[in-house]
């Protein structure tokens, strides 16, 4: 109790409040100028920016003493300095631009130092050079506030007025030259913009941290949208909220303010990483996992075709292929195969229904009509095309399959003798695709008269709700309105529903 009573006490204090503040809007600042920083490829020039204005605080203490707002114009113009003589360098000297900003950028930070050191051996005078290298986020005075805001407001009415600007010289810069866009003048105008950006981060994190702000927000955000707006508006929130959440937690545990705040970013990042809808790792291997139990059960499906005419028993079908009991479950929850009872005592025989018959007729007339392209068009013998064969007839659906078979001149049979089943006429999302024990919804429009015929003479109207109780071998049972219908297979095939 006493502990949290001196946190909110410790926070109700002007100067903390004042501290976090100015690190909310260094966030915004920081989160809105990093998405146009990270997409133009100059994160490791805003490096260079935030460690080059270091001489423009030695020579504005010179002339103005320690003054906020010397600081802050000797900063902007140092920064200045750096971008403009990165770019001539690279344009006159033709040298690569990594090597120009590594050059620039530490021979002007070894300025700084050397300058900052020196003015602090005189008596009297003392610039900490500890402040602008990491930051002093608690010693920010009203002026810096007021900094901090000029520089959100310059920065947010920059964009939004220059949005198009922006927008189309960071993805189509050529195309943008042809529009009459000057993009050098968008480039200094953003070089401009950084300077000031970073001007105003360093008293709350230092030169050293002042990039994590300006990439990690906005590389965040990247990870969950390709939209440019979505992605500034994401990148601006985060940067708030890392630094609510690092501020609080440095003032919680007696840290310091701005790693704790970097420190936040990367912990969002690093979450990104692996969950974000995109390219999550987590997703991607949740989707492969998907993917690999779909490629499963088609391959059960090819087997039960195969093995379909021996009639097998659960235990001899999984003994011969190799699968597993609890492999079969989904399948069988799905409608694809039913489990029969023999004269045998506890000995159950496996048969695929309508709906698995029928994947496994896709699969193995896909199976069968890649390893006729192999040896038709590639010219591979047939010892050569099983295994290839295996692995891409998951991959041939629908449309692209039909296309197969077309170019192929519609064969009969495959390089093995073996005879290509022919295309079963079915709907995308037809009756006989339906989960047993769930409901479903015939379509107002259905694809043909056979469809529409039996219907029609079942009384079940466009728009009822059925609930498909049993998917067999050449029928499917259905419930509706209080009395079972059973629909034969090829016509369940036809009935178009909305799942």
């Amino acid at each position: 109790m006493g502990e949290a009573i001196g946190f909110w006490d410790y926070l109700s204090l002007a100067w903390v409040q004042r501290a976090l503040l100015t690190a909310v809007m260094v966030g915004v600042t920081c989160g809105i100028l990093g998405c146009f920083i990270v997409l133009r490829n100059m994160s490791l020039l805003g490096d260079a920016l935030s460690h080059a204005i270091l001489p423009g605080v030695y020579f504005a203490f010179l002339l103005f003493g320690y003054s906020t707002l010397g600081f802050f114009w000797g900063s902007t113009i140092a920064g200045l300095v750096a971008a403009v003589l990165i770019t001539w360098i690279q344009v006159k000297a033709r040298t690569k631009s990594d090597a120009v900003i590594g050059i620039v950028f530490t021979s002007m930070f070894a300025i700084g130092v050397i300058g900052i050191s020196s003015l602090n051996e005189e008596q009297g005078v003392h610039l900490d050079l500890k402040d602008f290298l990491f930051g002093n986020i608690l010693g920010l005075t009203t002026s810096d506030l007021w900094i901090s805001l000029g520089v959100l407001c310059c920065t947010v009415l920059s964009v939004v007025s220059f949005y198009r600007y922006f927008f189309i010289s960071s993805f189509q810069p050529v195309v943008a030259q042809t529009m009459g866009i000057h993009t050098a003048a968008i480039h200094y105008y953003l070089m401009l913009l950084l300077s000031i950006a970073v001007v105003s981060t360093i008293r709350s994190v230092g030169v050293i941290l002042v990039i994590s702000l300006l990439i990690a927000p906005a590389s965040t955000a990247l990870l969950w949208s390709d939209k440019l707006k979505k992605v500034i508006v994401m990148s601006a929130i985060l940067g708030v909220l890392c630094s609510i959440i690092g501020f609080t937690l440095a003032i919680a545990k007696d840290l310091p303010p701005g790693p704790s705040i970097v420190l936040v970013n990367t912990f969002f990042f690093g979450i990104s990483i692996f969950f974000n809808r995109k390219s999550g790792l987590f997703v991607k291997f949740w989707k492969r996992r998907i993917l690999d139990k779909e490629i499963e059960k088609e391959d059960i499906l090819k087997a039960l075709l195969k093995h379909e005419s021996e009639n097998p028993s659960a235990s001899e079908f999984l003994e011969l292929s190799g699968f597993k009991m609890s492999q079969l479950r989904p399948l069988i929850g799905d409608g694809c195969i039913v489990l029969h009872p023999s004269e045998s005592k506890n000995v159950n025989h496996i048969r695929l229904t309508a709906k698995g018959h029928q994947m496994a007729e896709t699969l193995t007339r896909a199976h069968r009509l890649w390893e006729t392209y192999q040896v038709h068009e590639m010219g591979l013998s047939g010892s050569q095309i099983h295994d290839e064969a295996d692995r891409v007839e998951h991959l041939l659906k629908g449309e692209i399959l039909d296309e197969l078979d077309k170019n192929l001149g519609f064969p009969q049979a495959d390089p093995h003798g073996s005879p290509i089943p022919g295309r079963r006429a079915s709907v995308a999302n037809s009756l006989l695709h339906v989960k047993p024990k769930s409901n479903t919804k015939i379509s107002n429009v259905q694809p043909n008269l056979l469809a529409e015929s039996f219907l029609w003479e079942q009384s079940i109207m466009g728009g009822d709700v059925v609930k498909v109780l049993e998917i067999g071998r050449d029928e499917v049972t259905i419930f509706h309105k209080k009395s079972k219908v059973k629909v034969p297979a090829e016509i369940a095939a036809q009935i178009s529903t909305n799942k």
